[in-house]
Formats: structure tokens, C-alpha cells, sequence
């Protein structure tokens, strides 16, 4: 009686397929997670487990997801997962920032298309519009993210217009302002014409900007030495329109100066024979050839102590500039570029600034009016404290040049005080939103101290930050510096803005006193911040702009309300973010704070990290995270910046679509997420053959195990490969569980990616697929396989789980079907320490060696045509005693995959194969006697030689015999 041979052997069988289909799988397996409540499910079987909290930093919700959304999300995502896998309650409750600018520019874009003027629609009508425009971006954003993949509480995200949230930030801000932290104060700020509001550093980028320069002269009217009688101080600026505003000018005591005289220059030339110009002597050659001077002499060397104390004239002194500039020391001004003074315009600059409040007290006992002038305004206009310049314009509306340069330029030559001018090209500040040059103006502004004692015990703001960020764990560790060098250097932190949507300095000032209400000194700040506090709760932050807001606060608490005067400026946007600790962390009892940890982009250090710091170190004395992720940008193939005009961008909606959220997921997590990463369609080709060789390692694994009861076995009764494997397993358990703990992916990544494909495809696999399809089922070698590849299935699986949530889900259930339950449900698996076994890996490692020669000298042999399948081989193997020892026990032919093979210590053939890494291996390739068995296909000499089973091999017939006998 014929027997079907192949229809005993046990090949895979599993219907989860080679190819993927992600695209059309993954929305999928989306809408089973929402029908099986996933979300709620990870909650409720991790209810008791310690809380891992990753604080969400809120993106704007004013746009489609760029690649950078992708990568940020993805992160957050795999923490959040792979936290909960390791046994925390580690929720995750997404956030919008929802106010400010980014979202106001939308709307009023959106009425400028239309022709409709935002300054005629009622304050909070307007407001309805970007609260309208918000939600609906919200929507969007969020599904987007669930698209990716992103798990966490969606259906109750926190936004910062949220009338709760507004009502905990106003309150948050009055804490600045009860403890006497919060100030209205004058200051240069970085001001956008286009936009009309004051912007933050983390609102600025640098593009190339073509300045007009100029080199100036102002007379020397009193100077320590009779010398510089009758000379001029020259100084050097890019901003010409700042000149009206210059109040004094700045050298250095480092700096060697000298007093040069020019001897020839041309007719009607601006440096003139005969003028005396005070230069540093390092810069000055440069000078007088940008002056177009032909002859010069140095007539004697300036000291610092020449300068101390001077005075000079305003170039257009006669023309309403009639005061003193005095010259002062300052320790930013170099002798670089320029001339080696610093023109000094107290309301356009922050080294200005700085320079002119250090030095008030004692210039203001000279007689100088240290006060500092508003010599332009919101619309980029000078005003009249600029005289013979009023009206002229810095910035245009649209954000191009006005004629102020000019004007300046020209009013300077005709007083005679020109000495050179000219163009440069640089890097100057823009705002990332209108892509504008902005200026810095003098404006008032609210301010929050940095340096103030906060409880009378010497404890400021930025002592109280820099205390947290050494007590703040950093990943990587670089961040920390670049946090606190960021802190050690802020000034005074700017909150206000000259906008409509946000949340408003919920405040009130006493016109003629300065008092604020709610602040330290009034009476009434407890009853006032309630009355506040639940007006916002109720109606939200529109209830301060409503009419009649001031009554409805201040009635009863003061007795005349007229002296006060109600803030109308809202909180820079960078506030909001910096308390959402306050409104979502401290409020939510399924969160805690403080958060475990931040995870943004570089550019956080001085954004949201930043923001969060001092916001609550001002109000609770510590940082709200333990610890800061950050992330680099996103750069394109060949490393420049993804731009529109270059058609190097990538947008994750693209590569979802194309070849699903995995793909993505696992080029995140592949990346060093520390440095910039680079992606392209050549990187997602290499992250998809990534993916496709571990998708079809899981696939044989599930194949494998198809009809598997789950039996397990004794270490002690398995086979040494097996035992082998198990080791691999517990040392991958550290590494993956060491790997997830401080958020280094791209370790365990690499870690799979060569466990899956060399130590399991291409070696453990490889040796097991005979003992898997052809032994006997109730073989031990086979049981013993078994039990492994469940192990490695059960673990591999819930290890990848948290970076490619959709492929591993997939997997799960393809293994264990269920209506209700999935892989991101588990915890990681706990793997016995009893596992590892270093002496046996070290033994193996030598068998494996041996095995890669025998592998080698095949595959020549495969290329030469002389053998068609390793099964025809049985090769002589030429090693030394270290190795036959390795080999003592084991079936060298089942290892190489032989049908035979012979180990000898005897003297190799000079023609032997050799791999030049593997010293003391050669072989020699040899056929295998007999015939080939039908049912392993391995050529033996007793086949044709096993009563009724002529076709195979003992092995092969007495397995067939058992399945029959089972059978029948």
C-alpha cells in the first residue's frame, strides 16, 4: 500500500500573510481596538500597578501632521506602551495647544480673504471664530494620530482653551502676581509689525537678511584726555532706524583704541581731510578703507581710562537730540567686526538694555534722563520721540522695508556725520509664522522676575530653576547644559502679548499706585481670584472681555473702581503650555504630578521644557517632570531641511498610505531619535526589508506552531540547542527591558533585527526545520522545538509590540483568536534567570564558527553546480581538538544540514575551504552515499533498506508509523 509521504510531514500552516497589507490591515484593526475599548481595558487591567505618567506637550492645532508630528508621536507612543508592558499604569492623555497666535493668524487670514476687518468684529465673536477653528483642527489632528497608531485617552484630551484649563491658567498667573513676582516694566522685545504683538525666542528663526550699514561719527564733547578734543568716536550698526533711539555709546577696557587723522580722501568724500576718528586699532584699517579714505595717520594710542566718563554728541544734535551720550564700559562689545564701539540704543536691544540700566543710577547722578524713549510703534511708525522722523516707517505691514532707513540715512549725511556706509548680508531674526523680519522695540510689557527674592530666604526664580535642572534626569544627557545655559542667560520672562485668543493677564493695576489686584499688598486678592476663577470655570476665558467685566469683579473689593484699570494683554502661549502640569497633571486623578517624563524636540529646551520649568518652580518650587526626552529634527535624504520649494518633504500621511503606519513606526524607532534623522524613499526601502524579514520570521513561527498545545518541558531534558535559545532569550529579555527603561530604542531594534533573521532565520530555524516537519509528534527534539519557537513567538511578539503595535497585533491573534483581549494587554514576559547559561553559549560559539566554514564551502559548491541541495553534501571537516570537544554529542549532519558529515583532527588538504576569520577550520566537500529519502529528503545509505517503507529513511518511517497509528 503506497503512502503519501508529503502529507505527513508537519510544514507551516498559518494564515497570517507574507505580504503585509498595512494600509488596508491597520484602520482595521483601528476600529477593533475602539470596538473592544482598548483604551479602557489597558486602564482597568493595570489599575493597581505603579503610575508612569509621560506628560503630553500640546501641539498647535492649526494644521495636517507634518513628518516631525510622525516621529513625536511615535515616541511617545512606544514609551507609553513599553511602560505599561513592564508593569506601570502608564496612561496617556493627549493635548492641544489651542490660543495664541498660530491659530489667530489662521482666522484672520481666513478674513483677510474674505475682505473682513478683524478690529470691526466684536472681541469675543472673534474669539468664537478661533475657538471654532481650533476645534475643528483638533478633530482632525486627532484622528491623524489614532492613525499612527497613537493609543491614549482621545476621548478626553486636554485643551488649553478648555474653560477649566483657562481658569487654572489665569489662576496660575495671579500666583506670580500675589507673590510680587509678576511686574509691568519697559523693555526692548522682539516685536512682529506683521502680526502686531511682542514674540518669545522659541517664535524666531534666522533667515538671510541684507541690512544697510552704516559707520557714524559723534563728537567728542568732554574726554579724559586734551587729545581727543575735537575728535569723533565712530561707531558701526546694521539698523540705521535704531539711531533716533541711541542714548549712549559702549567700548571696551580690553579693546586697544587709537586716535587716527585722516590726511587725504577725495573731494566731497563723507570722512574728510582733516577729521580726528577714535577706532580700536584692530578694526581701523578696515574702517578707513570702507570710508574711501587715501591717506591716514595714527597720532596716538586711546586708553580705557581716556574713555571713562566721556561724552559725545548725538550726530544730530540741533536737530531735537540735544543730550549728552555718555561713553560706558561693556563687557559685549568686541573689537570682531565694526569699529570697536557699540552704538547704544537702550530700546532696541537687550545687550543695550542691560548696558543702560547697569549704568542708571550713576548716570542719572550726572544729570543723563536715563529714561528710555518709545520711538516707534506697534504699526513699525516712529512716533514723536524720534523728532524729524515721525511717520516714517521701519517694517510695512506686509513685512518689506520701509523708508526709516533711508530717512536716517539721509538726515545723518547732511548733518555731515556719515563717515562710510554699504550693505551685508546675515542671519536675522524672523517669525516662524509670517516668515517677517520682526524688530526690537521698546514696549511696556508684563514681566515675570527671574531674579527677585521670591520667600525673603534668597530663593529667585532662576535659582530655584537651576536647582531643578540638576535634579532632572536628561536623555540624552547634552540636554541638561543646553536647558541650563538657556536659564542662566534669560532675562526677565516677557508674558504679554497685544492679541485676542488666549487666556488675558486676568489681573487689575492701579492707575496711579502700580498696586495690582489680585498682588501681595491688596486686601481683596483671595475673593477677587475666586470670583475669577469660577467666572472662567463657567463661561471661560471670554468672561473677561465681556462688558461690564470690571464692575462684576472689582464691586465690593475696592471703593472706587476708576484708579483701576483692567489688563487687556493676554499670556504669551508659552505660559498656557508651561501650565498644563497645573490643569491636567494636578487635576486628573488617573495622572500624577509630577510626570515621569517630557519628550519634545530640541527646540523644547527653550520652548515647553522651558516654560513648564519656571512656571512651576515659580508656584511650587521644583521642575514638573523627573525626567526630558528630547528628539532631533527630521531632515531629508541627503540631509538638508525638507522645504516646499526644494520637493524634498515627506508627509506621513504619504508613507501610511503607501506602506502603513508599522513602516513608519519602525523607521522612528530605528533612528538614532537623539541626533537629526534623514528620510527618504531609499531609508523607508531599507526599513521595509527591515520589516518584511521580521514579518517572515513571525510567520514561520506561527506556521510552525500550528496545533501546538502549549506543553512545556523541562531545561534539564532539552536539547543543548534548545537550551542554547533559551539563553539567547533571557539575554535579550535584559537588554529589551534594560533598552525600553531609559528609552533607548534603536538598541533594541538592531538587537531583534539580528536575533530574528541570523540566530533564528538563518540558524536556529534552519537546523529545526527537520526535527519540526519530520519527527515523530511525540519526538523530545520536536516537543523541545516546540516549546522554544512558542517561547521566542510569545516574546518577540510582545517585546515589538510597542513599536509596531498593528504587524504584532496581528500576530497575537493570528496565535491566540480572542473577541476581547490583544497583545498591548500583556505584559512583557518573565523569562527565568535559570535560562542563561554563559558556558554553553561560549561552546557554541565555536560550533557555530565551525558551521559558518562547512556553510561557506557549500554554497561554492551550490555555485559550481556540483551539488544542488546541501543534502546531497556530507563534507569532511578538518578542526582542532577544542572543536571536536564542541561538537561531542551532537549531530554535526543536522547542524550543517548534511546528510552526513566527518569531524577530524587530521592535517587539511592545502586546497581545503577556509574563511579567513575562522582560524583553524577547513573543509572538504564530499556527496553523501545512498539514496534520497522522500520524506526529509536527506540522501542516507538505509534508504531502500526499511521493510515497507523502501521510499525513506528509519527516522521518516517510524514517524509515519505513529501518525497512522494515532490516526487510527
Amino acid at each position: 500500500m503506497s503512502v503519501d509521504y508529503k502529507a505527513t510531514v508537519f510544514l507551516p500552516k498559518t494564515d497570517f500573510p507574507m505580504r503585509a497589507g498595512l494600509p488596508q490591515m491597520e484602520p482595521r484593526l483601528i476600529e477593533r481596538w475602539q470596538k473592544i475599548g482598548l483604551y479602557r481595558k489597558m486602564r482597568e487591567v493595570a489599575k493597581g500597578r505603579p503610575l508612569f505618567v509621560l506628560h503630553d506637550g500640546p501641539p498647535y492645532a492649526n494644521g495636517h501632521l507634518h513628518i516631525g508630528h510622525a516621529l513625536n508621536k511615535t515616541l511617545k507612543d512606544v514609551v507609553t506602551r513599553s511602560q505599561q508592558m513592564l508593569g506601570k499604569d502608564s496612561n496617556y492623555v493627549p493635548g492641544w495647544d489651542c490660543h495664541g497666535l498660530p491659530i489667530e493668524w489662521k482666522v484672520e487670514e481666513e478674513y483677510r480673504a474674505a475682505g473682513r476687518n478683524k478690529d470691526e468684529v466684536p472681541i469675543n465673536d472673534f474669539r468664537a471664530e478661533c475657538r471654532r477653528y481650533a476645534e475643528k483642527w483638533v478633530a482632525i489632528q486627532s484622528e491623524e494620530f489614532r492613525r499612527l497608531g497613537v493609543e491614549g485617552d482621545w476621548d478626553r484630551p486636554y485643551l488649553t482653551m478648555a474653560y477649566e484649563a483657562e481658569a487654572i491658567i489665569a489662576a496660575e498667573l495671579q500666583k506670580f502676581a500675589r507673590t510680587g513676582q509678576l511686574y509691568r516694566g519697559s523693555k526692548p522685545v522682539m516685536w512682529s509689525v506683521v502680526e502686531k504683538t511682542a514674540l518669545a525666542e522659541a517664535e524666531i528663526e534666522y533667515h538671510d537678511y541684507q541690512s544697510d550699514t552704516i559707520f557714524v561719527r559723534f563728537p567728542v564733547v568732554k574726554a579724559g584726555d586734551p587729545a581727543l578734543d575735537g575728535a569723533s568716536v565712530v561707531i558701526w550698526t546694521t539698523t540705521p532706524w535704531t539711531m533716533p533711539g541711541n542714548r549712549a555709546i559702549c567700548y571696551s577696557d580690553r579693546i586697544s583704541y587709537g586716535l587716527y587723522e585722516v590726511t587725504d580722501a577725495p573731494e566731497g568724500n563723507w570722512a574728510a581731510k582733516g577729521q580726528k576718528l577714535i577706532l580700536a586699532d584692530a578694526l581701523a584699517e578696515g574702517v578707513l578703507k570702507a570710508a574711501k579714505v587715501d591717506g591716514y595717520e595714527r597720532l596716538t594710542g586711546v586708553p580705557g581710562e581716556a574713555l571713562a566718563g566721556g561724552i559725545c554728541a548725538h550726530p544730530l544734535r540741533g536737530q531735537g537730540y540735544e543730550f549728552d551720550v555718555p561713553l560706558l564700559a561693556g563687557d559685549h562689545v568686541t573689537d570682531d567686526a565694526g569699529t570697536g564701539f557699540v552704538h547704544t540704543a537702550p530700546g532696541h536691544g537687550a545687550d543695550d538694555f542691560e548696558a543702560w540700566m547697569d549704568n542708571a543710577r550713576e548716570l542719572s547722578a550726572r544729570g543723563i534722563d536715563t529714561t528710555i524713549p518709545f520711538t516707534v510703534d506697534d504699526d513699525g511708525f516712529f512716533t514723536k520721540e524720534a523728532p524729524g522722523f515721525e511717520g516714517r516707517r521701519i517694517i510695512t505691514d506686509t513685512g518689506e522695508k520701509g523708508d526709516a532707513n533711508q530717512a536716517v540715512i539721509d538726515a545723518l549725511a547732511a548733518a555731515g556725520m556719515m563717515v562710510a556706509r554699504g550693505r551685508l548680508k546675515h542671519q536675522y531674526p524672523h517669525s516662524w509664522r509670517s516668515k517677517k523680519p520682526i524688530i526690537f522695540r521698546n514696549t511696556p510689557q508684563w514681566f515675570i522676575h527671574m531674579d527677585r527674592d521670591i520667600d525673603g530666604k534668597g530663593d529667585s526664580l532662576r535659582a530655584r530653576s537651576l536647582k531643578a535642572i540638576d535634579e532632572t534626569a536628561f536623555y540624552p544627557a547634552g540636554g541638561q547644559n543646553r536647558l541650563r545655559s538657556m536659564i542662566q542667560n534669560k532675562p526677565d520672562w516677557v508674558v504679554s502679548r497685544q492679541r485676542a485668543w488666549g487666556v488675558p493677564i486676568a489681573v487689575f493695576r492701579h492707575k496711579e499706585t502700580g498696586e495690582l489686584a489680585p498682588g501681595p499688598d491688596f486686601a481683596g486678592s483671595d475673593d477677587l481670584a475666586q470670583r475669577i476663577r469660577d467666572a472662567f470655570m463657567a463661561e471661560g476665558a471670554d468672561a473677561w472681555f465681556a462688558e461690564g467685566a470690571k464692575e462684576r469683579f472689582l464691586t465690593g473689593l475696592v471703593n472706587d473702581l476708576e484708579p483701576w484699570e483692567q489688563v487687556r494683554d493676554i499670556l504669551d502661549v508659552w505660559f498656557d503650555s508651561g501650565s498644563t502640569h497645573a490643569f491636567v497633571l494636578e487635576q486628573r486623578p488617573d495622572l500624577k504630578w509630577p510626570a515621569d517624563v517630557y519628550l519634545e524636540g530640541t527646540d523644547q529646551h527653550r520652548g515647553w521644557f522651558h516654560s513648564s520649568l519656571i512656571e512651576s518652580c515659580g508656584t511650587r518650587g521644583r521642575a514638573p517632570y523627573d525626567a526630558v526626552i528630547t528628539h532631533g529634527f527630521t531632515m531629508a535624504e541627503d540631509g538638508r531641511k525638507m522645504s516646499k520649494s526644494l520637493g524634498n518633504q515627506v508627509f506621513p500621511q504619504d508613507v501610511i498610505d503607501q506602506s502603513g503606519a508599522d513602516i513608519l513606526r519602525l523607521w522612528v524607532v530605528s533612528t538614532d531619535y537623539a541626533e537629526d534623522q534623514r528620510i527618504g524613499p531609499e531609508i523607508l526601502k531599507t526599513t521595509t526589508d527591515a520589516y518584511r524579514k521580521m514579518r517572515n520570521t513571525v510567520r514561520w513561527m506561527l506556521g510552525t506552531l500550528d496545533g501546538y498545545d502549549g506543553t512545556a518541558m523541562p531545561l534539564a531534558e532539552m536539547p543543548e540547542l534548545e537550551r542554547l535559545m533559551l539563553h539567547r532569550l533571557a539575554e535579550l529579555d535584559r537588554l529589551v527591558r534594560d533598552s525600553y527603561r531609559v528609552y533607548d530604542f534603536k538598541r533594541i531594534v538592531a538587537a531583534m533585527i539580528q536575533f530574528m533573521t541570523v540566530d533564528l532565520s538563518a540558524f536556529y530555524f534552519d537546523v529545526r526545520k527537520d526535527a519540526v516537519y519530520c519527527d515523530a509528534p511525540d519526538s523530545p527534539r520536536r516537543k523541545a522545538a516546540l516549546y522554544v519557537v512558542d517561547r521566542l513567538f510569545h516574546s518577540v511578539v510582545t517585546w515589538l509590540a510597542p513599536m509596531m503595535p498593528f504587524t504584532m497585533e496581528e500576530a497575537w491573534l493570528a496565535r491566540h483568536p480572542s473577541e476581547d483581549w490583544s497583545v498591548h494587554l500583556e505584559l512583557f514576559p518573565e523569562v527565568p534567570v535559570d535560562w542563561l547559561d554563559a558556558a554553553l553559549a561560549e561552546k557554541w560559539e565555536i560550533v557555530r564558527d565551525v558551521r559558518r566554514v562547512v556553510t561557506g564551502a557549500l554554497e561554492l559548491e551550490r555555485a559550481q553546480k556540483r551539488i544542488g541541495s546541501s543534502l546531497q553534501a556530507h563534507p569532511t571537516v578538518h578542526v582542532s581538538g577544542e572543536a571536536v570537544k564542541a561538537y561531542e554529542g551532537l549531530d554535526a549532519a543536522e547542524i550543517f544540514i548534511t546528510s552526513g558529515a566527518t569531524l577530524t583532527t587530521d592535517a587539511a588538504p592545502a586546497d581545503a575551504f577556509r574563511l579567513p576569520d575562522v582560524a583553524g577550520v577547513a573543509v572538504v566537500p564530499g556527496l553523501a552515499g545512498g539514496e534520497k529519502c522522500e520524506r526529509c529528503w536527506r540522501q542516507l545509505p538505509e534508504v531502500g533498506h526499511v521493510p515497507g517503507h523502501e521510499a525513506v529513511c528509519q527516522r521518516c518511517a517510524d514517524a509515519v508509523e505513529t501518525i497512522q497509528g494515532a490516526a487510527a
